[in-house]
């Protein structure tokens, strides 16, 4: 298996073909919606692009700001895993409200409705790793937990696009602008990385908070 190149974006560094890699998150590529007009979802880090995609995992660096959710209340038929790194959050899940801290870790079997939320003072950040495969299914139910926090669509669909049109802010390539509170942010001035923010829109294969298959 060869080595994949990684590219800069003007955001940060994603594989360019298929490969084994090792990238830094402070030197990889990121996606922000903050700062628009419409309702944002946070800002990620997928450590792919919608040229090259990984098959099975899905794996991605979510931070959210308090009051902010990282999509619809949902559920799908693939397993999904979560862990909190930093901050706090809301997980709504099967009409409950947990609150998380760092650390703590989300177990979704297929089929389990949740959606995440921002809370606390803090950016929170959380690891995120989804499964794929061939038939991937989703269905938005309405939830009134989830509608308390912008996070339920109005009508059950099963359709993303129609879940998410003119509703979310498009992802953009660009470092959140509260990069230096994030965990991982560095702070040695001689060390720090060359990404600058960018805010270049990636057009209508991104549809925050997925990419063209509209992942969760």
């Amino acid at each position: 298996m060869p080595e994949a190149r990684l590219e800069d974006s003007g955001a940060g560094l994603a594989p360019t073909g298929e490969g084994w890699f090792v990238v830094n998150v402070r030197d990889a590529e990121w996606l922000t919606s903050e700062g628009g007009e419409r309702q944002s979802s946070g800002s990620e880090c997928s450590f792919e692009t919608g040229k090259v995609e990984f098959a099975e995992l899905g794996v991605r660096l979510h931070v959210l700001l308090p009051g902010e959710s990282n999509g619809l209340y949902h559920r799908e038929d693939k397993q999904e895993d979560f862990l909190v790194l930093a901050g706090e959050c809301l997980l709504l899940v099967e009409g409950e409200e947990r609150r998380l801290r760092a650390w703590d870790f989300v177990h979704c079997p297929p089929e389990t409705e949740h959606i995440f939320v921002g809370a606390g003072e803090e950016p929170c950040a959380i690891l995120m790793v989804g499964a794929r495969g061939e038939n991937w299914n989703v269905v938005y139910p309405v939830s009134e937990l989830a509608a308390r926090h912008g996070a339920s669509v109005d009508e059950e669909t099963s359709d993303p696009r129609r879940a998410y049109v003119g509703r979310f802010e498009p992802s953009r390539r660009g470092r959140p602008s509260f990069w230096d509170r994030l965990p991982w942010a560095e702070r040695d001035p001689a060390r720090s990385s060359p990404h600058r923010r960018n805010d270049d829109s990636l057009g209508a294969d991104v549809c925050n908070p997925m990419r063209a298959r509209v992942r969760e």
